[in-house]
């Protein structure tokens, strides 16, 4: 088991940039494309249990925001594990954080951010 505490320092800026793009799309009321970059988030920050949590929580302000009671109230239980699960290394890899998906389903990692991970480990 390994664990994790803090994202490497290379890493953060490309975490940080899909959050950045999420809220740009999401003040432009372009919904879709805001929550593809909370996915994406999702996917970086999952190892690490403040960014994981964090993405979470933007997760469940979409929900509010686009009044999704689905995605509110399947955010809650994510907000409250999700980064215990990412400090003792049990996530599901891949798994795009949102309550349309299983929350114990991994997933594949799209090649891009694969790429990314590996290069910023």
């Amino acid at each position: 088991m390994k664990i994790h505490t803090n994202m490497p320092g290379s890493l953060k800026p490309f975490f940080l940039e899909e959050l950045e793009i999420a809220k740009n799309y999401l003040s432009n009321k372009n919904f879709t494309a805001s929550w593809h970059h909370l996915e994406r988030a999702h996917i970086l920050g999952q190892p690490y249990p403040y960014h994981h949590t964090l993405v979470h929580w933007k997760m469940f302000l979409f929900g509010i925001r686009i009044k999704d009671l689905k995605e509110i109230v399947g955010q809650i239980p994510r907000l409250l594990v999700g980064g215990i699960k990412s400090f003792v290394g049990e996530i599901p890899v891949g798994n795009t954080g949102g309550a349309n998906v299983p929350p114990l389903q991994k997933m594949e990692i799209p090649a891009e951010l694969q790429k990314i991970i590996d290069e910023h480990k």
